[in-house]
């Protein structure tokens, strides 16, 4: 029985051929820790949408894989994802009032710019992740929260640490880099909200400062402050870097799909969205139960922590039809790369932006770009994505 915590050699390389059994034949697997995978598009989604008997908290489960009070679960477990009501409400407002159309309209100019500077600046043989798709959200999302330039170093290392301890085992080293990186990246944020305080910038660009404002509920206490700051990174950061990778590898390795899009750049958006659905950035989501419920033919006991496998949910064919293929005009696309329900993705236009801006611009500059074979996955469960993407201009 397919075991999430000890997957299969190469699982983390190429995990789809695998979903693709399960979605066969045990769409429900119970896993040896007393938790359940899920796979089946519909099931994902009615439990999404379900927040009575389906909750976002973890505490239960990361205290055992964190440790009380340590900086990862401190973070893990107040970051608006692994939240319920009436704390991801509150975040959850003050966020989405910051990224309007308006706002976003207003920030796609400088996505632009960035974009084209990395272009101009890109080598002959540039590795595609490292000089592009990585620095993007980077920049991007140092933006919203008004980081000076020359504080953004580290900001790409502690995201990558501290999602890194998501994944479903840990070794003490990741372990111990992801407090790290909490406490590194708690003792910066203290200093740059303290600089923000005393000048404010416009509320109307500038999340940090919104944030610090609060609404008329209320304000943030100073540790949901930090560490949604901290959960703004790390939300916009991998995944989007996986959007544009996996993109501008899939169009490689898809030539007919490619030649369709440089013929017609309209399609830009519809194949954003395959990208989303065929290599989600996120592969996995999690759940826990708060009551008996039954699926698959098991009865799952409440408290029991559901992995809600997106990547597979993505594959289903009762809702895709040839669901392997690589097809930039697929529509419907109703895919589940952002989640669902109440707790959808708060910036999955701003995810879309990006990846449709940074994919469009890059090919209509390289358009016989070629990937070496030396390309390296990013060796996670819970995200899919390349770590490296050698490339020939």
């Amino acid at each position: 029985m397919f075991n999430l915590a000890n997957p299969p050699e190469g699982f983390t390389e190429n995990p789809f051929p695998h979903y693709d059994d399960l979605l066969q034949n045990s769409p429900v697997t119970p896993q040896p820790d007393g938790s359940f995978l899920i796979t089946k598009h519909a099931d994902l989604n009615a439990i999404y949408r379900d927040t009575t008997l389906y909750i976002s908290d973890k505490k239960q489960a990361f205290a055992p894989k964190f440790g009380a009070g340590t900086p990862l679960f401190e973070h893990h477990t107040t970051s608006l994802v692994f939240n319920d009501p009436p704390l991801h409400t509150r975040v959850r407002r003050i966020m989405t009032s910051a990224l309007t159309p308006k706002a976003l309209a207003r920030m796609e100019p400088g996505l632009i710019d960035t974009v084209d500077t990395l272009l101009d600046e890109m080598p002959q043989s540039p590795d595609l992740i490292e000089d592009f798709a990585s620095t993007i959200p980077i920049q991007i999302i140092g933006n919203l929260l008004d980081i000076p330039m020359s504080e953004r170093g580290p900001l790409r290392d502690w995201s990558l640490a501290i999602l890194g301890a998501l994944e479903p085992v840990l070794s003490d080293a990741q372990l111990a880099a992801g407090h790290t990186a909490v406490q590194e990246f708690k003792a910066y944020l203290q200093d740059l909200i303290a600089r923000r305080r005393a000048a404010p910038g416009d509320p109307d660009t500038d999340v940090l400062t919104r944030l610090i404002a609060g609404d008329d509920t209320g304000q943030l206490t100073e540790i949901e402050l930090i560490q949604n700051c901290i959960f703004i990174l790390n939300a916009g950061h991998e995944t989007t870097t996986n959007l544009i990778g996996s993109g501008l590898a899939l169009l490689h390795d898809h030539p007919d799909q490619k030649a369709l899009l440089l013929n017609d750049m309209s399609l830009i958006d519809t194949a954003v969205e395959e990208v989303l659905r065929l290599r989600s950035p996120n592969q996995f989501g999690n759940r826990e139960t708060t009551a008996e419920v039954a699926f698959g033919g098991y009865t799952i006991p409440s408290g029991a922590n559901l992995h809600l496998c997106i990547g597979a949910a993505n594959r289903d064919p009762d809702v895709f039809k040839d669901p392997a293929r690589f097809d930039i005009t697929r529509k419907p696309n109703r895919h589940l790369a952002f989640a669902g329900g109440p707790h959808v993705c708060v910036g999955l236009t701003l995810a879309r932006m990006e990846g449709r801006i940074a994919i469009a611009r890059f090919l209509r500059r390289n358009r016989d770009y070629a990937l070496s074979d030396d390309r390296i996955s990013g060796g996670r469960i819970r995200f899919h994505g390349y770590t490296s993407l050698p490339a020939t201009l």
